[in-house]
């Protein structure tokens, strides 16, 4: 079987070869992309010989190309203003128990493609005249491909337990392409989970978020959950699994729950952590499940419990601990403020309380609103869809009313310390407060004259005067 290449630069990779007379092969995700029809822009060169000399000839051949290799790796970039170009002279590996970083030695192709994760990636293309676009498929990797399965070249045992961080990669690449894992494979994913735990946090997050990026990130959470991953890299959320019942009263299963709602805003955003959002807004019902005789299962408080629970989540999954999750711990925070209002009722002092604490991320607080509705009932979602838009027209009627995108209190505590001649202390604190609740609940307009007058009256209250 031959595969075309068509692309001007392999016509360049080709001359490069040729030049310098070595023996080179494309191989890995470019060829498997190619021939699922997906666009690739990295490319991988396996060269048997010198790939650093390899890829030095062609940045000087390509216009506009940089050039980086890595001498103790063996291994070189090409960067061009379309293209990554990675070479690598052929290698076979062996591994040590108690880490995941192989002792590597120069090989064959034979060797190289025996190294390889799965058949689907363990592809190649002959690039030289007497091999030119000849796919060299020793484990199958095509007819896995038309099949659809994630398989390992050999045995599936050996393979996890030399690198671990497979194991996520079969999931994820499950995930990716809608793929299955041949039965083996995923048996082997069960038995070696333990040797998850010498790969580090940062790999793992490399994975979930490439998960979590997938058009349907619930197939590769639930393969993490069957296999017994999730419970070792992601307890929290395994702990979401399950369904309780008392007095004949049970409550949903708020794992599954969890993963139509991730399914759900996936098909409206591809903003990564507003995805982490809906993974993480029900975290903490586990942590604040009650019964309450009369009144069945309740949850109060998860939202604050699971905002509460952000920060060290991110620092335990290895994620940035920076605007990405203050956001995320924001949504959490507020997820269930729209729907309360679109079950309970709309004030205008809930909705502008609302506006103001949700800020610039209004909008994305309704995409989750939307998505976390999850009801077996249409006409349960229907309903609940409807009040909520009602809702949201009517957040956006009284922000623009009263100003309060971007809030930011028409008196400051600068503003206070210069009226009333007194330094930083309790005193500031309780004006402003004074003056943001009488503009959050209707009393005074959210209008600097007005809040002056009303800031004037609780001064004097509290015994302090003006400057002349």
């Amino acid at each position: 079987m031959n595969i075309e290449l068509t692309d001007s630069v392999f016509k360049s990779i080709r001359q490069v070869i040729q030049s310098k007379n070595v023996e080179a092969y494309l191989v890995g995700g470019y060829v498997r992309d190619l021939l699922l029809g997906r666009p690739s822009k990295d490319i991988d060169i396996v060269v048997l010989g010198d790939g650093i000399a390899i890829a030095k000839a062609l940045a000087e051949l390509i216009p506009g190309s940089d050039f980086a290799f890595f001498k103790n790796f063996g291994t070189a970039m090409v960067k061009t203003p379309e293209w990554e170009i990675e070479f690598v002279g052929a290698r076979k590996e062996s591994y040590s128990h108690h880490s995941r970083k192989p002792f590597v030695q120069s090989g064959t192709l034979t060797d190289d493609q025996n190294r390889r994760d799965f058949t689907i990636n363990a592809l190649a293309v002959g690039l030289q005249q007497h091999n030119d676009e000849l796919l060299i498929d020793p484990f199958g990797g095509v007819n896995d491909l038309n099949n659809k399965v994630i398989r390992t070249p050999l045995n599936p045992d050996i393979t996890f337990s030399d690198d671990p961080l497979r194991m996520m990669r079969a999931i994820r690449f499950a995930t990716q392409l809608q793929f299955d894992i041949e039965e083996e494979t995923y048996k082997a994913i069960a038995r070696n989970k333990e040797r998850i735990g010498i790969v580090s946090g940062e790999r793992i997050a490399e994975e979930l978020h490439k998960i979590m990026l997938a058009a349907k990130p619930s197939k590769g959470l639930k393969l993490l959950h069957e296999s017994g991953l999730l419970q070792l890299i992601f307890p929290e959320l395994a702990a979401l699994h399950g369904v309780e019942t008392k007095e004949g009263k049970a409550h949903k299963d708020n794992f599954y729950h969890t993963l139509m709602v991730v399914d759900n805003i996936s098909t409206e955003t591809t903003d990564l952590w507003l995805r982490w959002a809906a993974l993480l807004h029900d975290i903490a019902k586990p942590l604040t499940k009650r019964f309450v005789k009369g009144e069945g299962w309740t949850f109060h408080g998860h939202e604050d419990k699971g905002s509460k629970m952000v920060p060290n989540l991110f620092r335990k999954l290895k994620l940035p601990l920076n605007e990405k999750m203050k956001f995320v711990q924001k949504m959490v925070a507020l997820h269930h403020r729209p729907k309360a209002l679109a079950e309970e009722g709309v004030t205008d002092s809930a909705i502008r309380r609302l506006v103001v604490d949700a800020g610039d991320d209004l909008d994305a607080l309704f995409v989750l609103c939307r998505a976390d509705m999850t009801s077996a009932n249409p006409n349960k979602i229907a309903l609940y869809r409807n009040n909520l838009k009602q809702v949201e027209q009517q957040v956006a009627e009284v922000a623009e009313r009263d100003a309060l995108r971007n809030f930011q209190p028409p008196v400051t505590g600068e503003d206070i310390m210069a009226l009333y001649g007194i330094g930083p202390g309790k005193e500031i604190g309780i004006l402003k407060t004074e003056v943001r609740e009488a503009i959050l609940e209707g009393k005074i307009p959210n209008a600097r004259i007005e809040a002056l007058e009303l800031l004037h009256q609780k001064a004097m209250a509290l015994g302090l005067k003006r400057k002349n």
